[in-house]
């Protein structure tokens, strides 16, 4: 199994992207969530990847976060949901709000995402319901750097969760202290005043 990788984007079209680790070009597939956040071509990367196997191809998926991993693999699990339509849905909707209409039990924002339709947005709100604790883990370190993104707000998004705020809370405190230039730890003190007030 191949879990991550890191070497030097050689290229990217979405959803298609390679990486090249040390002369071997690994072919990925990735939701648009990593592409927005992916360097130019050249730049080093370190991506999650999760390999399908098929009988007909051995398939690479690639996730800027061990997040959007989690999401994509759970999603796998849903029955009538395939590697097309996890993508699809990772490509329309952050993994927050993901939760936020699986908190919510909301179909309206994923009947909406490529390949969703009624049916399989409400079987999404069923099987996912017990499964949105294991999708709101802190992100773990690849290589000893945190992979993804990795601004003040992620990282204390990544807090809040593991201080043990459910996902949508902790985005719900960031959103109401989040200013540019703000330090992670004062986004964190802020978020706790605002929760304890």
């Amino acid at each position: 199994m191949i879990g991550y990788l890191r070497g030097r984007l050689a290229f990217k079209q979405p959803p298609a992207l390679v990486v090249d680790v040390n002369g071997v070009g690994y072919e990925c597939e990735a939701p648009m969530s990593t592409f927005f956040g992916l360097p130019v071509a050249g730049s080093e990367v370190s991506l999650h990847t999760h390999l399908v196997v098929r009988e007909d191809a051995h398939v690479l998926y690639a996730f800027a976060t061990e997040q959007e991993r989690r999401l994509f693999r759970s999603l796998l699990k849903v029955s009538g949901v395939g590697p097309r339509i996890a993508l699809g849905v990772l490509s329309g909707i952050s993994v927050e709000g993901f939760l936020e209409c699986i908190a919510a039990q909301d179909t309206d924002p994923l009947v909406r995402l490529p390949g969703v339709g009624k049916k399989t947005a409400e079987r999404l709100l069923i099987e996912m319901r017990d499964r949105v604790k294991e999708l709101s883990g802190p992100e773990p370190r690849v290589g000893g750097a945190v992979t993804g993104s990795t601004g003040p707000q992620s990282e204390a998004y990544s807090a809040l969760i593991a201080l043990g705020y459910r996902p949508t809370e902790a985005v719900r405190l960031l959103k109401t202290v989040t200013e540019e230039g703000v330090s992670t730890e004062e986004l964190i003190r802020r978020a706790l005043k605002a929760a304890a007030g």
